[in-house]
């Protein structure tokens, strides 16, 4: 990108030569095309010049891709997509699509981004930053190899520790794991004082279980990013302090110091996140602080949830069966709620023989399963709450759900069995948010496995159709059928190892509850999860295929993954 802004610079030369108000020249110009400009002073000098009406055309577009710059520094990725698409509109220009496509990248956006960093290629000389970004934006969609492979050409073009650092995280996300440590370690001989290289390096650390170096490298990074801000117009503000505050927190969590664990996430929450990474680390802070706070002196009995909620009134004792082994032993944890004994909506026969189904056969295959029946939303909240605390030292998760679900305006709820709607209540309030268990359990090292038996019906429907405002329902809410499918799984979370979320049926479908003893969904599970040598999404193949013909073809299951590599539950 700064080569790109050398070339505008001398293109700019030119522009202010032409007779304009003094202040123009000698004052404005400058401080909107130069890219040290605080970024306050920067927009401001360009909208003087926009305001003048004395430049057109490609004059007038590079004008707005310095303001777009200026929104760039304060991370408002609306205003530069804005200004960027208006400078493009007068003039096409390679720098344009970039910086629009940083932007769109930025927010989350990646395969927009793509598409413009497609055309900044199209439209310009070969350019290894551009490259460089593409490969950012792949490797946010998790196509990693495609993401390699531009981080290949970008380092050819032009090396630089940035594009190294990246092709290592790539590498890491894929499992090459010594890979990866020597792409970072070079990234960091190249630019000492870089502090998301530590940071990546921390990530790799803590995957290879070496918590003292992770959190060694967390804490110069933290010093680095202190002693100074980046000067890269394309990094996020903020976005570097709130990783490295996370990643250390990871680190000191996974270590057994909560204390120091709770002090970084705390820290990563003040800072002010902008680009899709920065929100995801801030959510997954903000969950992981919640529940470090929260947590007993004591663990719990396993098979009981005890103790006070930070929501309201004790839980209730959920029904589970024999204690299974310390989770600090364990690799392989599952958490499994089953909710059929509902008091107020439409009761379901046959949740609770799902779960206890599911649970059996996660033990067989040697996971550690905390498991619930009928629970209400203290006592689900609370166990979720101890199944996230210890999922943070697990290498693969499951959670299985079966019940009643809801998407409410495109967010996916599970249903505790006390639901009930009360007039000047907010129906969400009464949930569990399935974005809050995913952020919780969001981590690069970690291998995480959604199961949702839960869009049996909707409960919520005929009472959003009949209550109205009468019935305090929030205003805005538009609860559908079904579970919805998530836009990004974890909404721009970092998913280094990567999440796979399976439905029982299609987004937006109503699955069947079935006649037997079990829903055709639990049941199909059951008898494939245990199948040794068999990859989970191959296994979940097997599912669909016979929950479609069980049901002639009237629930199809469906599944969305973000896995990086051949995930085996049982091995051969």
């Amino acid at each position: 990108m700064r080569c790109l802004i050398l070339a505008l610079t001398l293109i700019l030369s030119a522009l202010w030569s032409q007779p304009t108000p003094a202040q123009s020249r000698s004052q404005l110009g400058p401080l909107c095309t130069t890219e040290t400009t605080p970024a306050d002073q920067q927009i401001d000098a360009c909208n003087k010049i926009i305001a003048l009406k004395v430049f057109s055309g490609g004059q007038l577009a590079n004008v707005y891709f310095w303001r777009a710059v200026g929104w760039n520094k304060k991370g408002d990725y609306a205003r530069v997509i804005a200004d960027t698409t208006e400078a493009l509109r007068l003039k096409p220009d390679q720098a344009l699509y970039n910086l629009r496509g940083s932007a769109y990248y930025d927010k989350g956006e990646y395969d927009i981004a793509i598409a413009d960093f497609n055309d900044a290629l199209r439209s310009g000389p070969q350019n290894g930053t551009i490259y460089h970004h593409r490969g950012n934006a792949f490797r946010g969609k998790g196509e990693y190899a495609k993401a390699i492979a531009d981080y290949d050409i970008a380092n050819r073009l032009s090396p630089n520790a940035y594009t190294l650092k990246n092709r290592g995280l790539s590498k890491q996300a894929l499992g090459d794991l010594d890979g990866a440590l020597a792409d970072i370690n070079e990234a960091i001989r190249l630019d000492p004082s870089l502090p998301s290289g530590l940071i990546d390096r921390a990530v790799v650390w803590r995957a290879k279980g070496d918590l003292d170096r992770a959190i060694a490298d967390g804490t110069e990074a933290i010093r680095l990013a202190r002693a100074k801000a980046p000067v890269n117009i394309m990094t996020p503000p903020g976005s570097v302090l709130i990783s490295a505050y996370t990643q250390r927190a990871l680190a000191y969590e996974a270590k057994g110091d909560f204390d120091g664990a709770k002090k970084d996430y705390a820290a990563a929450l003040e800072g002010r996140p902008s680009d899709a990474g920065s929100k995801a680390n801030q959510a997954t802070a903000k969950v992981r602080l919640s529940l470090l706070s929260d947590a007993p002196a004591a663990p719990p009995p396993r098979n009981a949830v005890t103790g006070p909620s930070p929501f309201g009134a004790a839980p209730k004792r959920a029904e589970s069966p024999a204690p299974a082994q310390s989770v600090a032993t364990s690799r392989r944890v599952a958490l499994v709620i089953g909710n059929g004994t509902y008091a107020h909506v439409k009761a379901l026969p046959n949740p609770s023989n799902d779960a206890r189904s599911i649970a059996r056969s996660l033990r067989d295959i040697g996971f550690t399963v905390t498991e619930g029946i009928d629970l209400d939303r203290a006592a689900m909240q609370s166990m979720i709450r101890e199944f996230l605390r210890e999922a943070a030292r697990a290498q693969i998760a499951v959670v299985y759900y079966a019940g009643h679900g809801v998407q409410v305006d495109g967010r996916n709820y599970l249903v505790p069995v006390d639901i009930q709607f009360e007039a000047g209540s907010r129906m969400t309030d009464a949930m569990m948010d399935m974005d809050t268990i995913m952020a919780g359990l969001d981590d690069q090292v970690r291998t995480n496995i959604l199961i949702l038996d839960a869009c049996r019906n909707n409960p919520m429907a005929p009472k959003v159709a009949t209550a109205g405002a009468s019935r305090g329902i929030e205003a805005g809410i538009a609860a559908g059928s079904g579970l919805a499918a998530p836009t990004s799984l974890g909404a721009g979370a970092t998913l280094g190892a990567g999440t796979l979320i399976a439905f029982a049926t299609a987004p937006g479908q109503v699955a069947l509850d079935g006649e037997g003893a079990n829903s055709p969904f639990s049941a199909a599970l059951s008898r494939h999860i245990g199948t040794p040598g068999i990859e989970v999404q191959q296994m979940l193949t097997r599912v669909r295929a016979e929950v479609v013909a069980a049901t002639k073809s009237k629930q199809v299951p469906w599944s969305n993954s973000s896995l990086l590599g051949e995930v085996y539950l049982v091995e051969k």
